[in-house]
């Protein structure tokens, strides 16, 4: 399987708020879609990514959050079970909002159950980073991006940012704008 690193949408682009279905099979072009997703969310870096990020709405998701990123877990059509009435702040970001952190309020204890990559389910308890990334990427399945978990006036601060930030991109097609800003 060759792999390809995936265009990323970013807020507030409309498709991000799509739902996306369940996967019917799992074959050979989920496990690609996997992979690749891997791939683009490793370039980017990232610790996670759902299929609706690259404009695919279908329920798979894909995480990693080992320092030595190596420990890469794929949920298909991820079905929480259980969660714990506990909550944690984590400051979270997002590969669709590049440059913006905000802490963010969720459940500290949760329970997975989706489908592996051969199609056969499995059941996760996962607690502090990893719940956090897989309840940020399970939102993106519901068309739910994390800066919805943000004040009104917080969100609408982000939005104006990231059309900027895509308006100077349109402006300047050689990317030097965006390499000034660092």
């Amino acid at each position: 399987m060759t792999m390809a690193r995936l265009p990323i949408l970013r807020y507030p682009d409309p498709r991000l708020h799509r739902k996306a279905k369940p996967v019917a099979q799992v074959d050979d072009r989920i496990r690609q879609l996997a992979a690749d997703m891997a791939e683009t969310m490793y370039e980017a870096p990232g610790i996670g990514l759902a299929a609706t990020q690259v404009d695919v709405h279908e329920q798979v998701i894909v995480v990693d959050i080992s320092e030595t990123r190596d420990q890469l877990m794929v949920f298909i059509n991820p079905v929480l079970l259980s969660k714990s009435d506990s909550l944690s702040d984590y400051e979270e970001g997002c590969l669709s909002v590049p440059g913006v952190y905000d802490d963010v309020s969720r459940p500290a204890v949760i329970e997975v159950q989706a489908l592996d990559l051969a199609g056969e389910s499995f059941v996760v308890r996962a607690e502090g980073l990893l719940a956090v990334c897989i309840q940020h990427e399970m939102d993106h399945l519901q068309g739910k991006v994390f800066v919805q978990h943000l004040s009104r006036l917080k969100q609408s601060r982000i939005r104006a940012k990231m059309l900027k930030q895509e308006k100077d991109r349109a402006d300047d097609p050689s990317g030097e704008a965006a390499s000034l800003a660092l």
